[in-house]
């Protein structure tokens, strides 16, 4: 969304490319307009036309989307015809930006490298091929695959983080050249706090801290359980906000088992509940054992709030000396760190908020390398 916003006010010819189940859709400026329109809110998504309706497999939500997308087109195409599309449409030297890790197809990568411009892509983290353990086992090699035709076809690589580009172009070499790295840390569109969107329950009476994530293995979800067990009824409350992900039957069954109010386990929440939750939080804590950037302990630090962290490369890249950092197995560290964050004062907790990079940093280093 930051890109679509960016790129639509923009003074130079901007294009938007949708996969869809039967081929590809070409919007223009006018179309991807109307589109973040949709995307955001501001304006519905139409009633889903027959062809639509005949597509397997969608939502309704996803069956308007499509149909929208179709009347917005300046074009489309069946896959084999996406080269042809482009280069009738498009003005030569058309640079182009992909900004998630799909549609990392030779197709679409050889047609948009026949546009003479430039073929950016955006990575945000190489982890399924560094540490498979933490992925669901269909992924890797798919993933694998995606990132060796970026290392074959892309000019530039767009990296959120040194420490990213840094182990992204390690992967890449063992295939050939790496292409040309950029580093632009994240924009971050921080979310006011809105008490009011707290549910009843919540927050927690007493001291609390704050877990925000999915509940997947590289999270690790365990550590934080295996110090409220050793903590025991004196323990401050743990909230775990965040969907259960996968491969994690051992914490689910855990956090299942807990009977006795200090573990919180809740999902679905709205930004602005979460924002005001780690507010009023003792601390953010961030146990991950690796990530390709890390956004919690940058909205924390934002807001002011405490943030205890595994020693991660990319969090000092990003965040210098503001958390407090504690290796993964030093359990004594955690514990005591929780223990005196959660015996602070208030007025002690609070830290000079800090000030997150923006999305105009990260364009200007973006665009202007393009």
């Amino acid at each position: 969304m930051a890109y679509l916003r960016r790129l639509l006010v923009d003074d130079v010819p901007a294009f938007g490319l949708v996969r869809t189940p039967l081929g590809y859709v070409l919007l223009d400026r006018s179309g991807m307009s109307a589109l973040a329109e949709r995307l955001n809110g501001a304006v519905s998504w139409s009633a889903p036309d027959l062809m639509s309706r005949l597509t397997r497999g969608l939502t309704g939500v996803q069956r308007g989307a499509l149909s929208d997308v179709r009347r917005l087109a300046v074009a489309r195409t069946l896959p084999r015809g996406l080269a042809a599309m482009l280069r009738k449409h498009l003005p030569q030297g058309t640079n182009y930006l992909n900004i998630g890790h799909s549609n990392l197809t030779d197709r679409v990568l050889h047609a948009t490298a026949g546009l003479g411009g430039r073929v950016a892509v955006f990575i945000h983290d190489v982890i399924p091929l560094e540490f498979p353990q933490y992925q669901r086992v269909e992924t890797i090699e798919p993933f694998r695959d995606k990132m060796r035709r970026v290392q074959a076809h892309a000019d530039v690589i767009i990296c959120n983080s040194a420490d990213t580009l840094e182990r992204t172009a390690r992967v890449m070499s063992e295939w050939g050249a790496v292409p040309e790295g950029i580093v632009a840390h994240l924009g971050n569109d921080l979310t006011t706090p809105e008490p009011d969107m707290v549910p009843d329950d919540l927050p927690p009476s007493g001291p609390y801290f704050i877990s925000v994530g999915t509940i997947e293995p590289r999270k690790n979800h365990a550590l934080l359980l295996d110090l409220w067990d050793a903590m025991g009824p004196d323990a401050p409350t743990l909230l775990i906000c965040g969907s259960r992900g996968w491969n994690n039957e051992a914490v689910f069954a855990r956090l299942d088992a807990r009977t006795d109010g200090k573990v919180i386990e809740r999902a679905g929440l709205p930004d602005g509940a979460i924002a005001a939750l780690i507010a009023g939080s003792c601390g953010l804590l961030f146990p991950s054992f690796t990530e390709g950037y890390g956004l919690p302990p940058v909205e924390a630090a934002a807001l002011g709030v405490p943030v205890l962290a595994n020693e991660l490369t990319v969090i000092r890249e990003i965040l210098g000396n503001i958390p407090v950092y504690a290796r993964e197995d030093d359990r004594y560290l955690w514990e005591n760190t929780i223990k005196d964050m959660a015996g602070a004062e208030p007025q002690a907790r609070k830290k000079t908020p800090f000030q997150a990079p923006d999305w105009s940093d990260h364009f200007n280093i973006v665009l202007t390398s393009l």
